[in-house]
């Protein structure tokens, strides 16, 4: 048997919640690692749970303010506008370096030269693998269809039956724009709070999730035709 003071600093930190493996990082109280994950995903995990208030903050703010004008304006003048708002800035500032420039008999050049010598030109390469990432998100949405209305399962296709005749109730009642801008507050607003509330929010989704397999079980077992799925 292994001498206790030899034991891998693995099983010991696991075990005891000790400091961790040196030249690791840690992970932040009620965050997650992204280690593994791709740094698209990490970044929008830490923008949804305001790990950078100024930068969640920009993004939230300008975002709502886009989908409510949009909700006050057509597109043709939210875009516009837009436009014209930043071609305000970049025209002013150009004309007051350039003013600057000439007072001061310097050289300094176009003040945005660092930005228009920047490569953003999208390589093949690059290209091709964000279409063979779109493709297999296409493809996996096609199958789901062709099963949804083709009736594999024939609880799976009640059940978008039923969610599509609630969201005809939805759009009686909201327009596309409502639902963008209850989305967004619900994207930003419901990561927090859960990461917040996240054990007492679990227990009650738990309950919830197992009454819901009861009933299904019991719906799909005096159905005829319904697939027989395996217990997970």
């Amino acid at each position: 048997m292994a001498d206790p003071a030899t034991q891998s600093p693995y099983i010991s930190s696991s075990a005891g919640g000790g400091p961790s493996e040196p030249g690791t990082t840690p992970i932040p109280a009620g965050g997650r690692d992204c280690k593994g994950t791709s740094s698209q995903s990490c970044a929008v995990h830490d923008l949804i749970f305001w790990r950078d208030v100024k930068k969640t903050g920009f993004v939230f703010g300008t975002s709502l303010i886009m989908l409510l004008s949009l909700a006050a304006f057509s597109v043709i003048s939210v875009v516009s506008y837009l436009i014209l708002a930043l071609l305000s800035v970049t025209i002013s500032f150009r004309v007051y370096k350039s003013v600057i420039q000439a007072v001061q008999k310097s050289e300094e050049g176009h003040p945005f030269k660092a930005y228009l010598d920047l490569d953003i030109t999208l390589s093949s390469e690059a290209f091709h693998n964000y279409v063979n990432d779109a493709m297999v998100h296409v493809n996996r949405a096609l199958k789901l269809i062709i099963r949804l209305f083709l009736v594999e399962d024939l609880v799976d296709s009640l059940k978008l039956a039923v969610v599509m005749w609630l969201m005809t109730y939805v759009g009686a009642v909201f327009n596309g724009i409502t639902l963008l801008i209850l989305g967004e507050l619900l994207i930003f607003g419901i990561p927090v709070v859960y990461e917040k509330y996240k054990t007492q929010i679990d227990r009650y989704v738990g309950i919830i999730r197992d009454q819901t397999k009861s009933i299904i079980a019991k719906i799909q077992a005096k159905l005829p035709g319904a697939v027989k799925k395996k217990p997970e």
